[in-house]
Parts: C-alpha cells; sequence; structure tokens
C-alpha cells in the first residue's frame, strides 16, 4: 500500500508534530505534506524526513508568520498531485484534510480540531485586532471551504470525545475517537514525597490561560515552576509573585524530573486534549485542570486530581487548597495515564486505516487487506 501523510504546517514541535513521530514509525516510507517546513525548529529524529512543501514554502518571512498566510492554504493542499497514494492519512486543526484525492483513494483525517481561528474561537482571536473586516470577509470564505473539503474525508478520527463534538457540530459528521498516544514509558513515576511546588508545562499564549495559574500561586503564596515560552511570558513575569519561577523551554529529561517531583500540575487552559495532565499523572502526580476540554477524559475528579469549574483566579486556587487537603496515589495516577499509552493509539489507528481501505476497495469474498507493519508488536508486549 501507497501511504502518504498531510499535516497544517511543521515550523514548531509540540503534540502534534509527536503524533506525526509516532505515524511516521508507522509508516517509514510515507512522504509527509505541508505548507511550511522549518527543520531547525523540529528535533534531529525529524530532520531527515521526506517532507514536501507547498508554494508558501517560498514566500519572504513565512516560517516567523505562518498563520497570516492562512487564507492561502486551502489552494496549497489542494495543489500537491496524491494521484499516487493508496491511503492519505491526513493530520489536521486547519487545512490539511482538504487535499484533493482520486476516487481509489482513502482519506483518514486524524483531526486535533476544526479550525479553531474561523471557528468556535474566532471572535477571541480577532477581537481588538487592527484589519478586522479583511479578517472577516476571510474568514467567510474559510468557512465554506472548509464544511466543502470536510466532505473528501472518508473517515474522521477525533483526538478526543470533546473534538468529536466540535467535528459533529461543524461538519455534521461522526467521528471515531482514538486518543493521541503518549510516551508513558518515558516517565518513571517517583518513590519520594513530592517536593512543594506546582509546575506549569505550556506554551505560553493567551489561550493557555497561565495567567491563572500565576495569579492563584501568587496570592497562595505557593512556588510554581512555570516551563515554556512564548509572546505572554513578559506580561506574565510583570505579574507575578516572589514565588513564582519561570525556566522558559527545557528539554524531554528535565521536564520529566520536574514531574516527578511536582507537587501537581496546573492545567487551566481549555484544549482538545492535552498531552501534559498525562504526562504528569504517568509520574505519579496529580493534576489540577479546568473542568472542560480534554481535562475531563484524562483527569478522574477526586482520583488522580482536581477539576475546577471556572477559569477565574478564585477557582484555580480553591482547587489547590482542596488538592493540599487530598491523597492522590502515585500508583492510581499512573494507571490512569496507561489508559492512553502510544501502544494503544497505533494498535487501533492501524486498524481503523486497514477497515477503511477494505471498505473502500476490497470486493466480497477477497482476502483480507493487511498494511504493512513497521510497528509490530513484540512476543509478549500488548497494549495497556
Amino acid at each position: 500500500m501507497r501511504v502518504a501523510i498531510t499535516a497544517d504546517w511543521l515550523d514548531t514541535f509540540g503534540g502534534g508534530e509527536r503524533v506525526l513521530a509516532h505515524l511516521h514509525e508507522m509508516f517509514p516510507d510515507a512522504p509527509i505534506y505541508t505548507t511550511v517546513h522549518d527543520p531547525a525548529a523540529l528535533p534531529e529524529s525529524m530532520r531527515g524526513w521526506d517532507v514536501r512543501t507547498s508554494f508558501i514554502q517560498r514566500i519572504p518571512l513565512v516560517r516567523r508568520r505562518h498563520l497570516a498566510f492562512l487564507p492561502l492554504m486551502p489552494l496549497a493542499f489542494e495543489s500537491f498531485d496524491l494521484s499516487a497514494y493508496d491511503v492519505v492519512i491526513t493530520t489536521s486543526s486547519a487545512c490539511a484534510k482538504g487535499v484533493v484525492t482520486r476516487p481509489g483513494t482513502v482519506n483518514v483525517c486524524y483531526c486535533y480540531t476544526p479550525c479553531r481561528y474561523i471557528w468556535d474561537l474566532y471572535h477571541e482571536y480577532t477581537r481588538g485586532r487592527r484589519g478586522r473586516f479583511l479578517m472577516a470577509i476571510a474568514a467567510h470564505f474559510l468557512r465554506i471551504w472548509d464544511r466543502v473539503s470536510s466532505d473528501r474525508v472518508d473517515h474522521f478520527v477525533a483526538i478526543s470525545h470533546e473534538v468529536a463534538g466540535r467535528i459533529r457540530k461543524h461538519y455534521r459528521r461522526d467521528a471515531e475517537v482514538i486518543y493521541p498516544p503518549v510516551d508513558v514509558d518515558r516517565f518513571t513515576p517517583s518513590t519520594s514525597l513530592p517536593e512543594d511546588f506546582y509546575l506549569v508545562v505550556s506554551r505560553l499564549v493567551g489561550y493557555k490561560r497561565v495567567d491563572l495559574a500565576v495569579q492563584a500561586a501568587t496570592r497562595l503564596g505557593r512556588s510554581l515552576v512555570v516551563v515554556g515560552d512564548g509572546p505572554e511570558r513578559r506580561r506574565l513575569e510583570a505579574m507575578a509573585g516572589p514565588t513564582v519561577k519561570f525556566l522558559g523551554r527545557l528539554g524531554d529529561p528535565e521536564v520529566a524530573g520536574l514531574y516527578s517531583r511536582c507537587r501537581a500540575l496546573l492545567f487551566p487552559g481549555l484544549e482538545d486534549f492535552g498531552i501534559t495532565p498525562v504526562e504528569a499523572q504517568a509520574s505519579g502526580r496529580p493534576v489540577v485542570a479546568f473542568a472542560a476540554g480534554g481535562a475531563t477524559e484524562t483527569v478522574v475528579d477526586g482520583v488522580t486530581g482536581v477539576l475546577f469549574e471556572e477559569q477565574t483566579v478564585d477557582s484555580l486556587a480553591e482547587a489547590m487548597l482542596t488538592l493540599e487537603r487530598g491523597h492522590f496515589s502515585p500508583a492510581t495516577c499512573r494507571r490512569n495515564a496507561e489508559r492512553f499509552d502510544a501502544r494503544e493509539f497505533r494498535q487501533r489507528l492501524r486498524a481503523t486505516v486497514e477497515r477503511e481501505v477494505q471498505a473502500a476497495r476490497r470486493p466480497a469474498g477477497s482476502p483480507k487487506l493487511v498494511l504493512e507493519n513497521a510497528d509490530a508488536e513484540r512476543p509478549g508486549r500488548s497494549a495497556h
């Protein structure tokens, strides 16, 4: 089977790129089609991939401001010639699902979310910005294209039930839910008592609501370590009290060490899924999270963490105090995290692709098609 993969852009490393790394291991010969590619912003292990970019790559300064070229991305993905492939796995939070394929090609979309810039967070993203009238025109036509292009997808797979609900709302399509892969084995629960600090691991952008964590820790006089960087960093540092420390970006081993030592992870944003709460639980630590979005599927309230109902400093601060009064078992946190292990993701997604290809191609009575498996389970190992 000839397989291709699409991604919206490849100019930073985050949760979507971690998913892409697993897909690349599953289908190592599959080229990756994307709009913009910046190898320097990616780990060394990703720099030798077969990445094929669009005409947008040649636009000056595009790597710094790729979102400014969102209106061109539908044209970019439609310009890719994918006629040589039997299966296209489209990974998308914007336009990558909208590639044009021949009738015999199966498009399985692993959807992080329908594009939030033009749907549910449109007003939040555009509020107070210059040129809102031009943005409104562009968003209008992008919504039309996004809705039409969703019909090109043969099967939607959502990263959470939260996202499946958005797919149903905006595209009027059902979606299977397969949670993103978490490398649970990379984290080891600590057997020692936690140290006296809370932790945030996040890009420092507005919708992550790290400001709530900074203000709550400052008000309560609790130690808070913030890992990550972004345009909000100066504003957050200005509002932080003396108990809040900003460490910037750190490598995976340093972050894993902080997970295992912290009192709890603070997760105040509304996320589609959210890998960091699972990583913290894999390290045996509880999570204080906003009770909406993916956190409601990964954190068991009162068992592996505390969920707070309102995105306010008061609500978060009260949840931190509730956590301090309770007891949370590292072993229980770890077992909950193992539900999201990467082996489960690989097995389920491969089975889904095989099923969809068979449904589209296999005449009645023909033998079962099995994709070449570069990630076969080793004897004696099974998914959690």
